[in-house]
């Protein structure tokens, strides 16, 4: 069937589009109301198939382009925005904008159904009554929490009132001790009414600390002073000040977006209580262009999707088309209703104008501090698709097909993400299935965690189609390079100093000088997925040479771990096993012998 006959055929129906090139890439991700409608509006039918006139440079770039369409007819267009949202995060296709910040945030919360209510951490809702939140905090909840009970007397952990025993808490004086005593409700109140003045404003918050800090440094207790003034800082950090004061209990959610050629800036601020209490930041790659709509419809969607504790009044800088229904579906998910404001006036809209003023300094200080020099040209050199913002590089380690592990790097706006790293036991013995093992099991993270721009291969032209393959099988568009070591006669040439090696794409092999700055940043990544391998090999290698030594103690020969390890796998999926299992590998009395050690 053509992309003309499709498109004539499509229902009226809410749903979701997908474009293809004529490789059979994945383009576009889109929904509509009206499936019929919205694809029709980017063409023009005659005097043949085209762009509509009155597209942007970067739409018409993608319809040009496209050679198929698929769709997805779903019952609401509800249900399109959150399928929509679904396959950009898991799929990367290369007209859309990846919003990679969609973490939740934590929120402090205090349950005063309990007798003696403590504060805690939460990043959803919690299914219970007479819970009040305050938060979202983007840096420092953590913080925040310690600190109450550092400066209040409240239950500190959830299991002291189930001792019935006063405890050390109670003689440092850090708690009035409910859990024997008889403490008035009003006295503990007056502990509950201290901590959330303090939540509710750090700079008193701070000043105690301050106080508190000053003491433990005169009493010579400079670990305990150095640590009040570290959780100060972390604090502060989210702060943006601001001088609007609303004398008023309102919250806000308040968006802001601002961009250059090639970097896009999304900042957010929540206002708790007439007062700022956080912000936080993320800032993208810009490889096609992009639209403003896209950006804020998708945005909304993927930070409300987690459904936080609080949904306040939305304050973004412009309308757009999308408005009503994302407002809908917002109200939707959390029962009650959602309002999306664009201020023209008065202190909402200087809400706005700080939010952008502050999105502005943040995109400056960016091209100030963050050097692409290097990735650009590795853009051009290896025809990418994607500037390679977010990056993934993958390495196996193992010893002779023991403790076999797999290890990906996470490379991220010119810094390592060390947060992201991941490691895998593998169950696979060469080095071919060892790799489709990781990234497989990576693939199937994807809808959690977002396809990167880019993936680096420890290994040669292979193991690249080997990940050209997978990742085709599975429709995700991402980049893949590879590098490996240059062979002399049919051995990697590792000269300390002057490792000649080769990069490969799907179409070309690159033999850059050793002084090529491109070569030393695939080198710099393939070499930390490498340490990050063997540091993982070696702590593996170590817990079963333990466990082995334990097993050869009790008479079971080293021949017959390998035995056992080569067909269970682990030690762990060993321990779990019964008699019967174990036998079907070695005699009965061994048997035994593993079972009661492991019992």
């Amino acid at each position: 069937m053509t992309l003309t006959e499709t498109i004539q055929q499509l229902p009226a129906s809410a749903g979701i589009y997908q474009y293809f090139d004529k490789d059979g890439h994945l383009l576009y991700v889109g929904k509509a109301k009206n499936l019929k409608n919205r694809v029709k509006s980017y063409f023009s039918f005659t005097p043949t198939l085209r762009p509509s006139p009155n597209l942007s440079y970067r739409i018409k770039s993608m319809i040009e382009q496209t050679i198929t369409l698929n769709y997805i007819v779903v019952n609401t267009e509800h249900d399109a925005l959150i399928l929509e949202n679904s396959l950009i995060k898991q799929l990367n296709p290369k007209y859309n904008i990846l919003l990679r910040d969609d973490k939740t945030y934590p929120y402090i919360y205090i349950d005063y159904a309990q007798e003696y209510p403590r504060f805690d951490i939460t990043r959803k809702i919690i299914d219970a009554k007479d819970i009040t939140y305050f938060g979202p905090y983007s840096i420092g909840a953590r913080d925040i929490l310690n600190s109450i009970y550092e400066l209040c007397k409240l239950v500190q952990k959830k299991g002291c009132l189930k001792s019935k025993k006063l405890c050390l808490y109670y003689q440092i004086d850090k708690c009035l001790g409910p859990c024997e005593k008889e403490i008035p409700n009003e006295l503990y109140q007056k502990e509950i009414d201290k901590a959330i003045k303090l939540i509710k404003s750090k700079s008193k918050l701070t000043r105690e600390l301050m106080k508190k800090m000053e003491f433990y440094a005169e009493e010579l207790r400079f670990e305990e002073a150095a640590e009040l003034r570290d959780r100060c800082e972390r604090i502060s950090r989210s702060e943006i000040k601001s001088d609007i004061d609303f004398a008023s209990s309102e919250n806000f959610d308040i968006f802001a977006v601002e961009h250059n050629e090639k970097r896009l800036v999304i900042l957010k601020i929540f206002m708790r209580n007439g007062k700022i209490i956080s912000s936080s930041h993320s800032i993208t790659t810009l490889n096609n262009g992009f639209d403003k709509e896209e950006i804020f419809h998708r945005l909304l969607i993927e930070f409300y999707q987690q459904k936080p504790p609080i949904i306040a009044p939305i304050l973004l800088q412009e309308s757009f088309d999308e408005i009503d229904s994302v407002e809908e579906y917002l109200s939707d998910i959390f029962d009650k209703k959602a309002q999306i404001i664009i201020p023209q006036r008065g202190k909402k809209k200087q809400l706005i104008d700080l939010a952008l003023i502050n999105a502005k300094e943040l995109l400056k200080n960016d091209k100030k501090t963050i050097d692409f020099k290097v990735e650009n040209q590795l853009l051009e050199l290896l025809k990418l698709e994607k500037f390679p913002q977010r990056v993934e590089c993958f390495d196996n380690s193992h010893m002779a097909g023991m403790a076999t592990v797999g290890a990906m790097i996470v490379y991220d706006n010119a810094k390592f993400d060390k947060k992201s790293y991941r490691t895998y036991h593998l169950d696979a013995k060469d080095e071919y299935s060892q790799m489709r093992e990781t990234l497989t099991r990576r693939i199937n993270s994807f809808e959690k965690n977002s396809p990167p721009d880019l993936w680096v291969l420890d290994g040669g032209a292979t193991l690249l189609k080997l990940a050209l393959d997978i990742l085709e099988s599975s429709g995700v568009n991402i980049d893949v390079i590879a590098i490996s070591k240059e062979k002399v006669d049919e051995k990697a040439h590792r000269a300390k100093g002057s490792a000649k090696d080769i990069i490969y794409t799907k179409d070309e092999v690159f033999r850059l000088k050793t002084s090529d700055k491109r070569l030393q940043w695939v080198q710099n990544l393939r070499d930390e997925a490498h340490r990050c391998a063997i540091g993982f090999h070696k702590k593996t290698k170590l817990k079963l040479d333990q466990e082995s030594k334990l097993l050869n103690l009790n008479g079971i020969s080293h021949a017959k771990v390998k035995k056992l390890l080569n067909h269970f796998g682990t030690f762990e999926h060993i321990k779990t096993l019964s008699i019967e299992e174990i036998s079907t590998v070695l005699n009965k009395k061994d048997a035994n012998i593993i079972k009661n050690l492991y019992k």
